[in-house]
């Protein structure tokens, strides 16, 4: 069945100061030119966003790893419901190629499986390997993701009793340069200091978390375009994660209180020094699906602007990833709200209308 003819009109942003009255959708996608045949048309009335990025998200995963595909459906039915419908599955076990198919769920953009260093990450989530197998997981990973592959850059060393690098400077730039030889983008889960500086040596495109952000290594993060996504919905665990741990590692127990602590001053650092910062929850796993715009909530509170953010959520995220927005002849993927969100982003809680590929889905 053919999607309906849609009228969406108010002030649709279609950049961070581009602004129109109106747009239509037919077959499902965007025209600026009204249809020759407006006899049956539906219409949609007030601010209009793209649809929203979650630029770190894990549809498919939970706990103890996959997860079933009645959950996973449920999962992206959540986002896609809050107004998030283009998802960067930042690492996932399971196998959501089948979400393509489906013309109802937000589109993802894979990172293949998590790599690992041995029994240092969450168990039954990732390839765990050990330095010499490194870069030949990535250029496996490569092939099965959607131009990016996830390294866990550091975690708790129980030898050390605190966060510590998963990997040497050497390992990483090899993997690093191996991803690109193949023509993808490298991303990291990282909470400490140390292992920013290494992988920022080796080139990489983005960090995860990046809890450990200092003054130098967000110069070099500044200077070479290393994009970062804070998770702070997810930091915002971090007192719950660490306390198990007081007794037996007090050092790390520290470590990620402090790290917790200074939360926002470093997101603010890096915002304020020019590093690219983009919305991403970490839900999957420990975290709920549909925080999007708790997160965006949460970088407000960083420093960014109202419009700063709307643009890590939407416009700029999306230029990113290398996905369109609200264009000329590409799908009718959009939110609607019923005030502007660059003034008050918690009007994005509260979508009136969700339209996924050219069809009203909420």
């Amino acid at each position: 069945m053919s999607a309906p003819v849609l009228h969406v009109r108010g002030r649709v942003l279609v950049g961070p100061d581009e602004v129109v009255d109106e747009l239509w959708v037919v077959g499902g996608r965007i025209s600026f030119t009204p249809p020759a045949d407006r006899s049956d048309v539906q219409t949609l009335e007030g601010w209009v966003l793209p649809g929203l990025v979650d630029a770190h998200c894990h549809v498919g995963l939970g706990p103890h790893g996959a997860v079933p595909r009645e959950e996973a459906e449920q999962q992206a039915v959540t986002d896609r419901d809050r107004g998030t419908l283009l998802i960067r599955d930042a690492g996932q076990p399971g196998d959501t190629r089948w979400v393509d198919e489906r013309e109802d769920l937000p589109k993802i953009i894979r990172a293949g499986r998590h790599i690992a260093r041995t029994r240092r990450y969450i168990r039954n989530y990732a390839h765990e390997v050990e330095e010499e197998e490194l870069a030949r997981h990535v250029r496996l990973e490569a092939h099965r993701g959607d131009g990016w592959v996830k390294l866990v850059g550091d975690w708790i060393d129980r030898d050390v009793g605190d966060l510590a690098p998963s990997w040497s400077r050497q390992a990483v730039a090899d993997a690093i340069a191996a991803a690109h030889e193949e023509g993808v983008r490298v991303t990291a889960h990282c909470f400490g200091e140390e292992s920013l500086r290494d992988l920022a040596a080796a080139g990489i495109d983005c960090i995860e978390h990046a809890t450990g952000l200092q003054e130098d290594s967000i110069d070099t993060f500044a200077a070479q375009g290393i994009a970062i996504v804070p998770t702070l919905v997810n930091i915002a665990q971090f007192p719950d994660l660490a306390a198990p741990a007081k007794e037996k590692f007090p050092d790390y127990h520290r470590h990620m209180l402090d790290l917790h602590e200074r939360r926002y001053a470093t997101v603010g650092a890096a915002h304020e020094a020019g590093v690219p910062i983009y919305v991403g929850t970490d839900a999957g796993g420990s975290l709920p699906h549909g925080l999007v715009a708790q997160e965006m909530v949460e970088l407000t509170k960083a420093g960014l602007s109202g419009t700063e953010v709307v643009s890590a959520a939407t416009w700029g995220a999306r230029d990113w990833l290398g996905r369109p927005g609200l264009a000329e002849g590409e799908d009718a993927d959009l939110v609607v709200y019923a005030s502007d969100p660059r003034a008050d982003v918690t009007v994005v809680a509260d979508p009136l209308g969700v339209v996924l590929r050219g069809r009203v889905v909420r």
